[in-house]
Protein backbone atom coordinates (compact mmCIF):
# COMPACT_ATOMS: atom_id res chain seq x y z
CA UNK A 1 0.00 0.00 0.00
CA UNK A 2 1.17 3.62 -0.45
CA UNK A 3 1.67 5.99 2.05
CA UNK A 4 1.24 9.40 2.77
CA UNK A 5 4.07 10.57 5.52
CA UNK A 6 3.75 13.62 8.26
CA UNK A 7 6.58 14.28 9.98
CA UNK A 8 6.00 16.41 12.77
CA UNK A 9 8.28 18.63 15.24
CA UNK A 10 7.96 17.01 18.68
CA UNK A 11 8.15 20.84 20.45
CA UNK A 12 5.24 21.80 22.35
CA UNK A 13 1.84 20.74 21.02
CA UNK A 14 1.20 22.97 18.47
CA UNK A 15 2.70 21.16 15.57
CA UNK A 16 0.60 17.80 16.54
CA UNK A 17 -2.76 19.41 17.03
CA UNK A 18 -3.11 21.55 14.02
CA UNK A 19 -1.52 18.15 11.89
CA UNK A 20 -4.13 16.08 13.71
CA UNK A 21 -6.64 18.42 12.54
CA UNK A 22 -5.28 18.07 9.19
CA UNK A 23 -5.22 14.52 8.84
CA UNK A 24 -9.06 14.14 10.36
CA UNK A 25 -9.82 16.40 7.65
CA UNK A 26 -8.38 14.10 5.23
CA UNK A 27 -9.84 11.26 6.17
CA UNK A 28 -9.60 7.50 5.90
CA UNK A 29 -7.33 7.83 2.15
CA UNK A 30 -8.88 4.22 0.31
CA UNK A 31 -5.32 3.79 -1.42
CA UNK A 32 -2.81 5.38 0.93
CA UNK A 33 -2.20 4.62 5.06
CA UNK A 34 -1.01 7.74 6.60
CA UNK A 35 2.47 7.57 8.65
CA UNK A 36 3.01 9.72 11.32
CA UNK A 37 6.76 10.06 12.43
CA UNK A 38 7.47 12.48 15.51
CA UNK A 39 8.70 12.35 19.10
CA UNK A 40 5.70 14.30 20.34
CA UNK A 41 3.44 12.11 22.81
CA UNK A 42 1.66 9.47 21.08
CA UNK A 43 -1.31 9.41 23.65
CA UNK A 44 -2.72 12.46 21.66
CA UNK A 45 -2.86 10.98 18.45
CA UNK A 46 -4.42 7.83 19.48
CA UNK A 47 -6.99 9.39 21.62
CA UNK A 48 -8.33 12.24 19.03
CA UNK A 49 -6.62 11.33 15.57
CA UNK A 50 -9.95 9.60 13.61
CA UNK A 51 -8.55 8.11 10.71
CA UNK A 52 -6.48 5.09 10.75
CA UNK A 53 -2.58 5.73 11.06
CA UNK A 54 0.74 3.64 11.56
CA UNK A 55 2.67 5.58 14.54
CA UNK A 56 6.78 5.62 13.91
CA UNK A 57 7.95 7.42 17.53
CA UNK A 58 11.31 8.82 17.63
CA UNK A 59 12.99 12.62 17.15
CA UNK A 60 12.74 13.77 13.74
CA UNK A 61 13.54 17.87 14.93
CA UNK A 62 15.33 18.97 18.16
CA UNK A 63 12.84 22.23 18.32
CA UNK A 64 14.09 24.33 21.30
CA UNK A 65 14.96 23.36 24.88
CA UNK A 66 13.05 24.61 27.45
CA UNK A 67 14.16 25.19 31.23
CA UNK A 68 10.11 25.49 31.88
CA UNK A 69 7.69 26.53 30.30
CA UNK A 70 8.70 30.22 30.26
CA UNK A 71 12.04 30.33 29.87
CA UNK A 72 14.86 28.39 26.95
CA UNK A 73 18.56 27.51 26.84
CA UNK A 74 19.87 28.99 23.97
CA UNK A 75 22.86 27.52 23.91
CA UNK A 76 21.24 24.16 24.58
CA UNK A 77 18.92 24.82 21.60
CA UNK A 78 21.82 25.55 19.26
CA UNK A 79 23.70 22.79 20.27
CA UNK A 80 21.21 20.11 20.05
CA UNK A 81 19.79 21.28 16.92
CA UNK A 82 23.54 21.39 15.14
CA UNK A 83 24.64 17.86 16.57
CA UNK A 84 21.06 16.26 15.29
CA UNK A 85 21.57 17.98 11.66
CA UNK A 86 25.31 17.68 11.00
CA UNK A 87 24.66 14.08 9.63
CA UNK A 88 21.49 15.15 7.99
CA UNK A 89 22.40 13.09 4.55
CA UNK A 90 22.88 10.14 6.18
CA UNK A 91 19.56 10.47 8.33
CA UNK A 92 17.87 11.27 5.04
CA UNK A 93 19.17 8.29 3.51
CA UNK A 94 17.83 5.78 6.49
CA UNK A 95 14.15 7.36 6.05
CA UNK A 96 14.25 7.61 2.27
CA UNK A 97 14.53 3.76 3.07
CA UNK A 98 11.30 3.75 4.94
CA UNK A 99 9.97 6.02 2.46
CA UNK A 100 10.19 3.62 -0.47
CA UNK A 101 9.43 0.51 1.74
CA UNK A 102 5.79 2.38 2.15
CA UNK A 103 5.59 3.64 -1.02
CA UNK A 104 5.50 6.79 0.24
CA UNK A 105 3.44 9.33 -2.34
CA UNK A 106 3.86 12.29 0.10
CA UNK A 107 5.83 13.78 2.63
CA UNK A 108 3.69 16.57 4.62
CA UNK A 109 6.47 18.31 7.21
CA UNK A 110 5.60 20.41 10.30
CA UNK A 111 8.11 21.67 10.04
CA UNK A 112 11.06 19.16 10.46
CA UNK A 113 14.08 19.64 7.70
CA UNK A 114 14.23 16.19 7.94
CA UNK A 115 11.41 15.12 6.21
CA UNK A 116 12.10 17.84 3.52
CA UNK A 117 15.35 15.49 3.13
CA UNK A 118 14.60 12.00 3.31
CA UNK A 119 11.88 12.90 0.72
CA UNK A 120 14.23 14.13 -1.55
CA UNK A 121 16.60 11.37 -1.52
CA UNK A 122 13.58 9.05 -2.39
CA UNK A 123 12.49 10.81 -4.73
CA UNK A 124 9.26 11.18 -3.10
CA UNK A 125 7.56 14.94 -3.18
CA UNK A 126 6.82 17.16 -0.11
CA UNK A 127 5.53 20.16 1.40
CA UNK A 128 5.99 22.03 4.28
CA UNK A 129 2.57 23.04 6.60
CA UNK A 130 4.03 25.47 9.18
CA UNK A 131 4.01 28.80 10.34
CA UNK A 132 7.45 29.09 10.58
CA UNK A 133 10.60 26.94 9.32
CA UNK A 134 13.63 25.90 11.88
CA UNK A 135 16.27 28.32 10.15
CA UNK A 136 14.14 31.39 10.88
CA UNK A 137 13.89 30.47 14.83
CA UNK A 138 17.25 29.72 15.64
CA UNK A 139 18.75 32.75 13.14
CA UNK A 140 17.30 34.45 16.18
CA UNK A 141 20.81 33.11 18.54
CA UNK A 142 23.39 34.16 16.61
CA UNK A 143 25.41 34.57 19.76
CA UNK A 144 25.68 31.08 19.65
CA UNK A 145 25.54 30.22 15.99
CA UNK A 146 29.15 30.48 15.88
CA UNK A 147 29.67 26.80 17.11
CA UNK A 148 27.40 25.89 14.28
CA UNK A 149 28.71 27.38 11.29
CA UNK A 150 26.65 25.51 9.07
CA UNK A 151 23.24 24.50 10.91
CA UNK A 152 21.23 27.47 9.12
CA UNK A 153 22.89 26.62 5.47
CA UNK A 154 22.08 22.42 6.02
CA UNK A 155 18.10 23.41 7.41
CA UNK A 156 17.59 25.75 4.36
CA UNK A 157 18.61 23.50 1.97
CA UNK A 158 16.80 21.06 2.93
CA UNK A 159 13.80 22.85 2.76
CA UNK A 160 14.62 23.94 -0.57
CA UNK A 161 13.92 20.42 -1.94
CA UNK A 162 10.41 20.39 -0.87
CA UNK A 163 7.77 21.37 -3.56
CA UNK A 164 6.64 24.25 -1.73
CA UNK A 165 4.97 25.81 1.80
CA UNK A 166 1.87 25.77 2.49
CA UNK A 167 1.70 28.72 4.87
CA UNK A 168 -0.02 29.25 7.76
CA UNK A 169 -0.74 32.64 9.03
CA UNK A 170 1.19 34.33 12.22
CA UNK A 171 3.83 33.41 9.83
CA UNK A 172 7.84 34.00 9.59
CA UNK A 173 10.86 32.37 7.41
CA UNK A 174 9.91 30.28 4.77
CA UNK A 175 12.83 32.16 2.16
CA UNK A 176 13.97 28.45 1.00
CA UNK A 177 10.60 27.77 -0.74
CA UNK A 178 10.29 29.21 -4.38
CA UNK A 179 6.33 28.62 -4.04
CA UNK A 180 4.74 29.54 -1.33
CA UNK A 181 0.73 29.06 -0.54
CA UNK A 182 -0.77 30.96 2.20
CA UNK A 183 -3.67 29.32 3.81
CA UNK A 184 -5.97 29.88 6.57
CA UNK A 185 -5.45 29.48 10.42
CA UNK A 186 -5.29 25.44 11.05
CA UNK A 187 -7.15 25.69 14.54
CA UNK A 188 -9.54 23.06 16.77
CA UNK A 189 -12.95 23.98 17.24
CA UNK A 190 -15.24 22.36 19.79
CA UNK A 191 -17.84 20.07 19.31
CA UNK A 192 -19.86 20.56 22.51
CA UNK A 193 -21.14 24.01 23.86
CA UNK A 194 -19.70 25.87 27.01
CA UNK A 195 -22.97 24.61 29.26
CA UNK A 196 -22.36 20.96 28.69
CA UNK A 197 -18.92 21.14 28.65
CA UNK A 198 -19.06 22.58 32.37
CA UNK A 199 -21.45 20.40 33.43
CA UNK A 200 -20.01 17.17 32.52
CA UNK A 201 -16.87 18.15 34.55
CA UNK A 202 -18.29 19.65 37.33
CA UNK A 203 -17.46 23.38 36.39
CA UNK A 204 -19.33 26.07 37.82
CA UNK A 205 -21.82 28.10 34.99
CA UNK A 206 -22.30 31.13 37.19
CA UNK A 207 -18.86 33.19 37.28
CA UNK A 208 -16.33 33.87 34.70
CA UNK A 209 -13.90 30.98 34.57
CA UNK A 210 -10.14 30.97 33.26
CA UNK A 211 -7.88 28.42 31.95
CA UNK A 212 -4.13 27.98 33.15
CA UNK A 213 -2.80 26.62 29.94
CA UNK A 214 1.03 25.76 29.75
CA UNK A 215 1.37 22.96 27.79
CA UNK A 216 3.44 20.02 28.79
CA UNK A 217 5.69 21.44 31.19
CA UNK A 218 3.30 23.07 32.72
CA UNK A 219 3.33 26.15 35.44
CA UNK A 220 4.91 25.12 38.89
CA UNK A 221 5.59 27.99 40.41
CA UNK A 222 2.12 29.56 40.73
CA UNK A 223 0.44 29.42 44.02
CA UNK A 224 -2.89 28.79 42.66
CA UNK A 225 -4.61 29.29 46.43
CA UNK A 226 -3.05 32.60 46.21
CA UNK A 227 -4.43 34.25 43.20
CA UNK A 228 -5.92 37.38 43.75
CA UNK A 229 -9.07 36.73 41.23
CA UNK A 230 -10.53 33.84 42.84
CA UNK A 231 -13.29 35.82 44.61
CA UNK A 232 -14.74 36.67 40.91
CA UNK A 233 -13.48 33.99 38.53
CA UNK A 234 -12.61 30.42 38.94
CA UNK A 235 -9.90 29.19 37.69
CA UNK A 236 -9.28 25.74 36.11
CA UNK A 237 -6.04 23.90 36.25
CA UNK A 238 -5.18 20.69 34.32
CA UNK A 239 -2.60 18.54 33.44
CA UNK A 240 0.85 18.87 35.11
CA UNK A 241 -0.25 22.20 36.30
CA UNK A 242 -2.68 19.77 39.17
CA UNK A 243 -1.69 19.66 42.67
CA UNK A 244 -2.90 18.83 46.03
CA UNK A 245 -3.28 22.23 47.44
CA UNK A 246 -7.15 23.73 46.56
CA UNK A 247 -9.10 26.37 47.43
CA UNK A 248 -12.75 27.89 47.02
CA UNK A 249 -12.58 28.92 43.33
CA UNK A 250 -9.53 26.16 42.07
CA UNK A 251 -10.80 23.22 39.75
CA UNK A 252 -8.23 20.65 39.25
CA UNK A 253 -8.62 18.47 35.87
CA UNK A 254 -6.34 15.38 34.51
CA UNK A 255 -6.45 14.88 31.03
CA UNK A 256 -7.73 11.29 31.68
CA UNK A 257 -11.12 13.18 33.62
CA UNK A 258 -11.71 15.35 30.35
CA UNK A 259 -10.74 12.77 27.54
CA UNK A 260 -12.98 10.22 29.90
CA UNK A 261 -15.87 12.61 29.66
CA UNK A 262 -16.10 12.36 25.67
CA UNK A 263 -14.23 15.98 25.16
CA UNK A 264 -11.03 17.55 24.11
CA UNK A 265 -8.57 20.45 24.92
CA UNK A 266 -10.67 22.21 22.87
CA UNK A 267 -13.81 21.72 24.10
CA UNK A 268 -12.64 23.34 27.52
CA UNK A 269 -11.35 26.43 25.73
CA UNK A 270 -14.32 27.34 24.28
CA UNK A 271 -16.10 26.80 27.89
CA UNK A 272 -13.88 29.22 29.97
CA UNK A 273 -13.92 33.32 29.40
CA UNK A 274 -10.38 33.35 29.59
CA UNK A 275 -6.97 31.65 28.70
CA UNK A 276 -3.75 32.29 30.45
CA UNK A 277 -1.09 30.72 28.41
CA UNK A 278 2.28 31.59 26.40
CA UNK A 279 2.10 32.69 22.80
CA UNK A 280 2.15 29.77 20.69
CA UNK A 281 0.42 29.08 17.35
CA UNK A 282 -1.83 26.42 18.49
CA UNK A 283 -3.49 27.98 21.69
CA UNK A 284 -3.82 31.20 19.76
CA UNK A 285 -5.66 29.59 16.70
CA UNK A 286 -8.21 27.54 19.50
CA UNK A 287 -8.81 31.20 21.29
CA UNK A 288 -9.34 32.50 17.54
CA UNK A 289 -11.34 29.64 16.41
CA UNK A 290 -13.67 29.28 20.19
CA UNK A 291 -14.29 33.32 20.76
CA UNK A 292 -12.10 32.92 23.99
CA UNK A 293 -10.18 35.80 25.13
CA UNK A 294 -6.53 35.37 26.05
CA UNK A 295 -3.91 36.61 28.89
CA UNK A 296 -0.31 36.35 27.84
CA UNK A 297 2.47 36.06 29.45
CA UNK A 298 6.44 36.34 27.89
CA UNK A 299 8.15 33.12 26.51
CA UNK A 300 11.87 34.03 26.57
CA UNK A 301 13.95 34.72 23.53
CA UNK A 302 11.70 32.99 20.49
CA UNK A 303 11.37 34.60 16.96
CA UNK A 304 7.49 33.98 16.61
CA UNK A 305 6.76 34.78 19.92
CA UNK A 306 7.10 39.09 18.27
CA UNK A 307 5.13 38.04 15.35
CA UNK A 308 2.55 36.14 17.53
CA UNK A 309 2.04 39.33 19.51
CA UNK A 310 2.04 41.94 16.84
CA UNK A 311 -0.49 39.88 15.46
CA UNK A 312 -2.67 38.75 18.31
CA UNK A 313 -4.69 41.95 18.94
CA UNK A 314 -6.74 41.59 15.74
CA UNK A 315 -8.15 38.12 15.91
CA UNK A 316 -8.69 38.07 19.44
CA UNK A 317 -9.00 39.85 22.69
CA UNK A 318 -5.69 40.23 24.36
CA UNK A 319 -3.77 41.01 27.28
CA UNK A 320 -0.35 41.25 28.72
CA UNK A 321 0.68 39.74 32.05
CA UNK A 322 4.03 40.57 33.45
CA UNK A 323 5.72 37.17 34.79
CA UNK A 324 5.95 38.29 37.98
CA UNK A 325 2.70 39.54 38.37
CA UNK A 326 1.57 36.14 36.71
CA UNK A 327 3.96 33.84 39.00
CA UNK A 328 3.15 36.45 42.03
CA UNK A 329 -0.87 36.07 41.22
CA UNK A 330 -1.88 39.08 40.62
CA UNK A 331 -4.11 38.27 37.52
CA UNK A 332 -6.77 40.34 38.92
CA UNK A 333 -6.28 44.12 37.49
CA UNK A 334 -5.12 42.45 33.87
CA UNK A 335 -8.28 39.97 33.72
CA UNK A 336 -10.72 43.12 34.25
CA UNK A 337 -8.92 45.17 31.48
CA UNK A 338 -9.31 41.92 29.28
CA UNK A 339 -13.01 41.08 30.08
CA UNK A 340 -13.92 44.76 29.33
CA UNK A 341 -12.41 44.60 25.31
CA UNK A 342 -14.62 44.98 22.72
CA UNK A 343 -14.22 42.19 20.64
CA UNK A 344 -11.39 41.79 17.94
CA UNK A 345 -11.92 43.67 14.29
CA UNK A 346 -11.26 41.07 12.51
CA UNK A 347 -12.84 36.94 12.13
CA UNK A 348 -10.50 35.46 10.26
CA UNK A 349 -11.06 31.92 8.70
CA UNK A 350 -10.40 29.06 10.78
CA UNK A 351 -10.92 26.31 8.34
CA UNK A 352 -7.46 25.49 7.37
CA UNK A 353 -7.74 22.02 8.10
CA UNK A 354 -9.65 21.16 5.22
CA UNK A 355 -8.22 23.71 3.33
CA UNK A 356 -5.01 21.78 3.53
CA UNK A 357 -6.60 17.74 3.13
CA UNK A 358 -8.01 19.10 -0.45
CA UNK A 359 -4.26 20.34 -1.16
CA UNK A 360 -3.36 16.91 -0.24
CA UNK A 361 -6.39 15.51 -2.09
CA UNK A 362 -5.27 17.25 -5.14
CA UNK A 363 -1.43 16.97 -5.19
CA UNK A 364 -2.41 12.64 -5.01
CA UNK A 365 -5.44 12.68 -7.13
CA UNK A 366 -2.18 15.19 -10.21
CA UNK A 367 -0.53 11.83 -9.73
CA UNK A 368 -2.20 9.49 -11.17
CA UNK A 369 -3.21 12.57 -14.40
Amino acid sequence: MAAVFFYISGHGFGHASRQIEIINALGALPSSEIVICTSAARWLFTRTVRAPFTFVEGPVDTGVVQVDALRLDEAATIARAAEFHHNLPERAQREAARLRERGARLVVADAPPLGCAAASAAGVPSVVVSNFTWDWIYEGYPAHLSGAPDLIATLRDAYRRAEAGWRLPMHGGFAPFSTVIDVPLVARHARHDPATVRARLGLPSDVPLVLSSFGGYGLENVDYVRLDCLGRCGVVVTGVDGGNDSAPGIHRLDDSSLYDAGLRYEDLVAAVDVVVTKPGYGIIAECVANQTAMLYTSRGRFAEYDVLVAEMPRMLRCEFLSIDDLLAGRWLAALDRLLARPAPPERPSTNGAQVVADLIRHHLEQEHI
